[in-house]
């Protein structure tokens, strides 16, 4: 795939696209789709003449490449793990946190292109933008160098941090965690209470307390029951440890 020279695709830009593929390993001649990777939709958005593409068409491949790249190393790498381990391993990988933790550690955000707005309210330290820029830089060593290389990426790149994942017990919901480090330190099953249901019905904030005999270990309001639950959830365990 070869993307249509735009302004964006200066010298300038191009260096630093050149940059990050030595950094990463790939070497090719189109750097124009690498350089579309780091192009954030608010350039477009503000000044479609300079980047008329962004890098949102080439985060939709990586979620196919991506899994089935990790399932395939979970696979081979877990022999006696059942499938349901292998689903919660693999989604702690994939999450949108530790793949914002591993563009971080590539520097990713140098490499972003952003309009100033975007810049100005911090983009570049966005989890949410950081992991999406991963993403479709998978997507483009994936349309770029088909299937095999966008794998020794990943290897190479995301997979090291399953040992991490594992360590801390992040494939793990926190639900999960703090109910075994409570039966595992005190014998007691967490209790969850909902104190108050505040708002109109179409905008219910829902306030969840979490308990361990009648001590309150951690507090959270959200929108969703289920999503309070789970901070609340997240709170207690750290208190906890």
């Amino acid at each position: 795939m070869v993307i249509e020279r735009t302004a964006c695709e200066s010298t300038y830009n191009k260096e630093k696209i050149q940059r990050l593929l030595e950094q990463i390993q790939i070497t090719t001649e189109n750097y124009s789709l690498y350089i579309l990777a780091c192009i954030h939709r608010s350039i477009v958005n503000e000044r479609a003449s300079y980047a008329p593409e962004h890098n949102e068409r080439l985060e939709f491949l990586w979620d196919a490449v991506l899994e089935l790249s990790i399932t395939e190393l979970l696979y081979t790498t877990f022999p006696d793990k059942t499938e349901w381990e292998l689903t919660d391993i693999r989604s702690a990988l994939v999450r949108g946190r530790n793949l914002a933790l591993i563009a971080r550690k590539l520097e990713l955000w140098s490499y972003l292109l952003l309009w100033n707005g975007e810049e100005k309210s911090w983009g570049r330290e966005s989890d949410y933008i950081l992991a999406n820029t991963l993403e479709a830089i998978i997507g483009a060593i994936y349309l770029d160098k088909w299937y095999g290389e966008s794998h020794s990426f990943i290897t190479s790149f995301i997979f090291p941090s399953l040992q991490d994942i594992l360590d801390k017990r992040l494939y793990k919901d926190y639900k999960t965690l703090f109910q075994e480090e409570s039966q595992a330190k005190f014998d007691i099953t967490p209790r969850y209470e909902v104190l108050d249901e505040s708002w109109p019905d179409h905008d219910k904030v829902f306030i969840v307390w979490a308990y361990l005999w009648e001590k309150l270990y951690g507090k959270w309001s959200w929108s969703s029951k289920k999503k309070a639950q789970e901070k609340a959830a997240e709170n207690a365990f750290n208190s906890l440890n």
